[in-house]
């Protein structure tokens, strides 16, 4: 088992890096050539740049029983397809039961987009230490059963 982080723009690396750490498991940050990350645990792989590189490197490494962490649900998506876990820096667990209602929201947010091609948005509020905590649980909890399941791989 290992995580794959999509690191262009995560804001939890610090906390995946230490929970991947303590619970000694393999971590992959994936950054595209305009990012620089230097994790103390952990490896980075950067990749060319252009529109979903790095997603697709992901995609491409992933395997059954790993854990993604994207913001994008296309790729969480195709992670679960690939039998892996996936999780959200919020700290939502993506899973075959809310993927489809995400899928359809991105492509209403799109829709709305396009139409009112001057408007778009506030963007994300500023991330809190409540925001922090919240992904950590989560994300310990579900590293903790991608272990227990990687068990019987």
């Amino acid at each position: 088992m290992k995580i794959l982080v999509d690191a262009d723009a995560c804001p939890c690396n610090k906390i995946i890096e230490r929970v991947a750490k303590e619970y000694d498991v393999q971590l992959l940050f994936l950054v595209d050539s305009n990012h620089i990350l230097n994790p103390e645990y952990g490896e980075v792989l950067v990749i060319g740049q252009g529109a979903d590189a790095v997603d697709f490197a992901l995609i491409n490494r992933l395997r059954a029983g790993d854990i993604g962490v994207t913001q994008d649900y296309g790729v969480a998506a195709m992670v679960l397809g690939k039998k892996g876990f996936a999780i959200h820096p919020s700290g939502k667990i993506y899973d075959d039961r809310n993927m489809d209602q995400m899928l359809f929201e991105r492509h209403l947010s799109k829709v709305q987009r396009k139409a009112n091609k001057r408007f778009h948005g506030k963007g994300p509020r500023k991330r809190t230490k409540e925001d922090d905590d919240r992904f950590e649980r989560s994300f310990r909890r579900l590293v903790e059963h991608a272990q227990t399941i990687a068990k019987h791989f």
